[in-house]
């Protein structure tokens, strides 16, 4: 029974670090989301104080071509940590499945002695009633 406890125990760890995993992917693709529009923005100011909003004209800022290869290199990240997040959900599913079974039959092993003891209970007090 103690095996089954730490099984249990083990299981909730696991899906507890899977999950904290998810919500760490999501917080950092939401992250890189909020750059990348403050990037757009800061590329938007330049070319409009610049005049030039064309990329291949030889005037085109420095500044706004830089920030539009971290802009793009984020929204790649994102994208990569998209792949990421599909795999630590799937990875989440099988360990909640993991510890739905494990749960099961720590309930089963835990039941016939919890039933147990009720029929024993009942008997007793039927015992009880039989003997006034």
């Amino acid at each position: 029974m103690k095996s089954r406890d730490t099984l249990v125990r083990l299981k909730r760890f696991q899906v507890e670090e899977k999950r904290r995993r998810v919500t760490q992917i999501e917080m950092m693709i939401a992250e890189f989301g909020r750059m990348a529009g403050d990037l757009d923005r800061e590329i938007a100011a330049e070319e409009q104080r610049t005049g030039v909003k064309d990329q291949n004209h030889y005037a085109y800022s420095t500044y706004a071509r830089a920030a539009r290869t971290r802009r793009d290199n984020l929204a790649q990240s994102a994208d990569e940590l998209k792949h990421q997040l599909e795999e630590a959900k799937a990875a989440l599913d099988v360990a909640s499945d993991e510890l739905a079974k494990a749960q099961v039959l720590e309930s089963r092993e835990k039941g016939p002695a919890i039933t147990d003891l009720a029929r024993d209970a009942i008997d007793l007090s039927g015992l009880r009633g039989a003997r006034a």
